[in-house]
């Protein structure tokens, strides 16, 4: 979180990162702080590969963002060209529009507004990139308890009508009961539905506890729903635990 300095008083002058800005010092001007923990891909959209986990409080470098800075391509140390891309609903960052427009690839194809320049008062929603999944392909498979990790968090986003109006989730759990919520943002306009269970997810509510069959597979079917002359677009973020 943030709080105004003024009200603040400390013992001494403490020794801590300097985050988002557009101060002299342009390493710092280029950081940001995760807000929570977030897949790390190999490009702009979550249909990339996921490449690596970020947790809360991590202090990243910015490198660059896509061209409506829905995503941020920053350092990473074992992504492709050591390079990866998060969701930039995920961090707290200033002058993100000062950053390269880079494209899927990593190439500079424009330049960041510049801080004077007015930004528009709207911004325009984009919709969500297909990843072509279905029941049969999953666009994720899930494993829980058996391999020693009991908690996964996967990012998506869906959107109606246009772009990628589902995504299914496969999940198998080692221990007979599971914790599953989402976090939503956008227009939360979105249907998601443990299919087997016959059980209803809703976006930002209580974490529900879910009976399941122990190495049996189930699925999660998340559907973007709204008018048809609307563009409904939102991003979730699905956390699954099994109780061990």
């Amino acid at each position: 979180g943030w709080v105004a300095a003024q009200y603040i008083e400390t013992a001494s002058r403490p020794e801590v990162p300097g985050i988002g800005g557009t101060g002299p010092n342009s390493e710092l001007s280029n950081t940001a702080v995760v807000i929570q923990q977030l897949n790390v891909r190999s490009g702009p959209g979550t249909n990339f590969n996921s490449i690596g986990i970020l947790s809360a409080n991590d202090v990243i470098n910015l490198t660059g963002r896509n061209s409506d800075g829905t995503w941020l391509q920053i350092d990473f140390p074992t992504g492709p060209d050591s390079k990866g891309w998060i969701n930039s609903e995920f961090v707290k960052a200033d002058g993100i529009t000062g950053l390269p427009i880079l494209s899927d690839s990593g190439k500079v194809i424009g330049t960041g507004t510049p801080a004077n320049t007015p930004l528009p008062s709207t911004p325009t929603l984009v919709s969500a990139p297909m990843d072509f999944d279905s029941a049969d392909a999953p666009i994720q498979t899930i494993s829980l308890g058996g391999n020693g990790v009991y908690t996964a968090l996967y990012n998506g986003s869906v959107s109606f009508p246009d772009g990628d109006t589902e995504d299914w989730i496969a999940i198998t759990s080692q221990e007979d009961m599971v914790r599953i919520g989402v976090m939503c943002t956008g227009s939360e306009s979105i249907q998601i539905e443990i299919v087997e269970m016959n059980v209803n997810l809703i976006c930002n509510e209580a974490t529900q506890i879910i009976p399941v069959s122990m190495g049996t597979p189930f699925l999660i079917h998340i559907q973007a729903i709204g008018p048809a002359k609307q563009l409904q677009f939102t991003n979730y973020t699905l956390e699954i635990k099994a109780s061990p």
